[in-house]
């Protein structure tokens, strides 16, 4: 089950409390005081973990808290300290004060740990406290608390491309067709409830990570729909790539602007990225003419139809390949504009050369 938020207290170990005793050995006369320290109490540790992609562990549990330390003993023995609590969590995970709402914690790097709850210094024995006019305390003193916050973890999956547009428009088919990924897909929107990430492979030797997410309706920024709850994971994302179905009761760039507007109120800094833009299911096409209606929906965008074809993309359909000329990448405007269909396979192998083209621009 994928689950990508969860909310609950945690707590580090309460330190050991001291000991007070005193040596009693046969020989020995007025042994003195000999109580140990107590341990230290368990920390709280974060650890990033490749190997999960969910936070479904969480799902459910209200409290996590680490083990106390352990009492000082006779003998001056410190007492054990408590084994850490590891809390495993996938990249890309945030740690959120859920009082406050700040950020405490952004885990991305596989392998990371941080200790987030110090455990508590356990309390020191009486051995501590002998002086010369004090050679018998019988004081000792208590463990330090652990600390507790309450937390809410948040996690935006890492990729680099995001897959954006409307229910039901082919973003499924794409990323089963071009990637390794098996996304339910059916005839109905909202077929995609939770993110679904697909490796594309470019060649023999270069890939990237491509992230499907639920579909985005006008208000999704809002909360209507699941936008909202899904939009988070592409924050993440390097690249955009709106889909925008041909075959849509909505014209094409109708799809687009409501797309475009609902990125931008989500996030200004989202609504920034490198951008693409793939015309999807043109074999059910169903209008008068595709070619001048992708030609008009390119001229729509303030763009001009490209005649070079360094990508291989099928020649029939018209599309557009932002020019680099003294390599001068423009990131207001789409890198390209591309006609594709999923199910008979138009243009999907050259679209996975565009985008990797794409991520190397933005580098």
């Amino acid at each position: 089950m994928f689950i990508d938020s969860a909310r609950f207290s945690v707590s580090s170990g309460k330190g050991g409390q001291g000991c007070a005793s005193f040596r009693r050995e046969k020989f020995v006369n007025k042994g003195g005081p000999d109580g140990g320290d107590g341990g230290k109490g368990g920390d709280v540790i974060f650890e990033v973990d490749n190997n999960t992609d969910t936070l479904s562990n969480y799902k459910g549990r209200k409290v996590f808290k680490a083990d106390n330390g352990k009492q000082g003993m006779g003998g001056n023995m410190t007492g054990k300290s408590a084994t850490p609590l590891v809390l495993i969590v996938p990249p890309g995970t945030q740690v959120i004060d859920d009082d406050t709402g700040e950020i405490l914690l952004d885990l991305l790097e596989v392998g990371q740990k941080v200790t987030f709850l110090e455990g508590g210094k356990g309390g020191l024995g009486n051995v501590h406290f002998k002086n010369s006019r004090n050679q018998r305390p019988t004081y000792f003193q208590p463990g330090l608390p652990g600390l507790t916050k309450n937390i809410r973890l948040e996690l935006k999956l890492i990729a680099d491309v995001g897959l954006v547009g409307y229910p039901n428009v082919g973003k499924s088919t794409l990323i089963s067709t071009t990637s390794n990924a098996t996304p339910e897909i059916a005839n109905y929107e909202f077929t995609t409830l939770t993110p679904k990430l697909g490796v594309v492979n470019v060649g023999d030797y270069n890939s990237f990570v491509m992230a499907d997410i639920p579909g985005i309706i006008d208000g999704a920024a809002e909360g209507r729909g699941l936008g909202l709850e899904f939009l988070k994971h592409i924050e993440r994302t390097k690249t955009l790539l709106f889909v925008i179905d041909v075959a849509n009761y909505r014209t094409m760039i109708d799809q687009f602007n409501v797309l475009k507007q609902e990125v931008e109120k989500f996030s200004t800094e989202l609504a920034g990225r490198n951008f693409a833009i793939v015309l999807s299911k043109t074999d059910g096409y169903y209008g008068e003419d595709l070619v001048s209606d992708v030609k008009q929906f390119i001229e729509d965008i303030g763009l001009e139809v490209s005649n070079s074809n360094e990508f291989g993309f099928d020649k029939e359909l018209p599309y557009y390949v932002q020019d680099l000329t003294f390599n001068k990448f423009d990131n207001t405007k789409p890198y390209f504009v591309l006609p594709i269909s999923s199910v008979t396979r138009v243009n999907t192998k050259p679209l996975g050369f565009a985008l990797y083209d794409l991520l190397e621009q933005g580098k």
